[in-house]
């Protein structure tokens, strides 16, 4: 349930019943890598869609400590491995391999059977390790982006099976019977980047699950981000068939006793997808940086404590508000948050492209 309630009927699916109504406008904060199935999805659905990326990943090299978890794994140490993306999926299962290879090269040693040259030897542990990669705990993929990179590494002979829950989130990950049959003592992996929710971990903790996990990204501020967002608002400022949310159209004037403009209805708000608090964060520092280049040394923390532009910069164009953009967020926590700042949202259990279209149409 959003801060602000109220329900339209869908626009963007049916143009002939409001053809003269403005196509709706949609900004894709989702990172570039993932963000094509879901713009293409909506934009056939005949929405607007601009992309302009919140986060950008950047890998974090695996520390000693972080690679002897790998090789507990690998020995089989832990009841089950959960991978929260394709990036961690990607990451994770090249020290897989690379351990499996290791494994087959010391197995050979022992058993006097070495290759005659190098070349001849990598080659068989590649051919091994592609033939007998399997898995020495539960595999679970919280998606099926992240399962499809672990599926297309294995052949027919791989002795392992990619788990997906039935919701891809950490909700569905808890009624998994895998997942929910854990105990005190038991011992969970996951793969995953710096952040994001902490459902799962929290609740198994409490159960008395110990759980270790592997960062194999952070996610950062792209530098692109307020270059696009300055782009974007211009383009939608002067578009002739779309009138500014800031003119008198979109949002009476305030009345001479000070009091404040009445809010703009949620269906007509640009609307942003918001997929983690970072991402949000990082929205908030584009909208509250103007016309600031995204090279200031300013940190998101700090910039988070500053008050937001005027509503007009020094080249005319309107300064929008985080209020001005209606908000598709994931789960709770962000729900949360939005709410907190009295921001009109919808809120979605899962970023499957059908979900976020229903969520906008409702």
């Amino acid at each position: 349930m959003s801060s602000t309630s109220s329900h339209s009927k869908p626009t963007a699916r049916h143009k002939s019943a409001a053809s003269s109504a403005p196509t709706r406008v949609v900004i894709n904060t989702r990172p570039v890598e993932r963000a094509a199935p879901l713009t293409q999805y909506l934009q056939a659905a005949g929405l607007s869609v601009v992309e302009i990326p919140m986060l950008t990943l950047q890998p974090r090299p695996i520390t000693n400590a972080e690679m002897a978890l790998m090789r507990q794994w690998f020995a089989g140490d832990y009841q089950a491995l959960v991978i929260v993306s394709p990036t961690a999926a990607a990451a994770g299962l090249a020290v897989w391999q690379a351990l499996a290879r290791e494994h087959h090269g010391q197995h050979s040693e022992r058993n006097g059977d070495k290759q005659k040259n190098a070349s001849q030897n990598n080659e068989s542990q590649k051919t091994t390790e592609r033939q007998n990669l399997s898995a020495p705990s539960h595999l679970i993929a919280v998606g099926e982006a992240t399962a499809a990179v672990l599926n297309e590494a294995k052949i027919k002979a791989a002795s392992y099976h990619v788990l997906q829950p039935r919701v891809a989130n950490n909700e569905g990950m808890l009624a998994m019977p895998e997942i929910d049959s854990l105990q005190a003592g038991d011992k969970l992996l996951v793969w995953r980047g710096l952040g994001g929710r902490r459902l799962l971990v929290n609740t198994l903790q409490a159960r008395g699950v110990h759980i270790d996990s592997i960062a194999w990204y952070e996610r950062i501020m792209p530098h692109e981000a307020c270059r696009q967002y300055n782009q974007w608002l211009q383009q939608f400022s002067t578009a002739a068939s779309v009138p500014s949310p800031l003119s008198s159209e979109a949002i009476p004037a305030a009345p001479s006793t000070a009091q404040h403009p009445k809010p703009i209805p949620k269906q007509s708000k640009p609307v942003v997808i918001i997929s983690s608090a970072t991402a949000f964060e990082h929205w908030r520092q584009v909208i509250s940086q103007g016309k600031r280049q995204a090279t200031d040394e300013t940190s998101a923390e700090d910039t988070v404590k500053q008050p937001l532009a005027d509503s007009t910069g020094a080249d005319g164009l309107p300064k929008l508000k985080l209020s001005d953009f209606a908000y598709v967020v994931l789960g709770e926590r962000l729900a949360n948050m939005v709410a907190d700042e009295q921001l009109s949202y919808w809120r979605v259990e899962d970023l499957a492209p059908a979900t976020i279209l229903a969520a906008i149409s409702a």
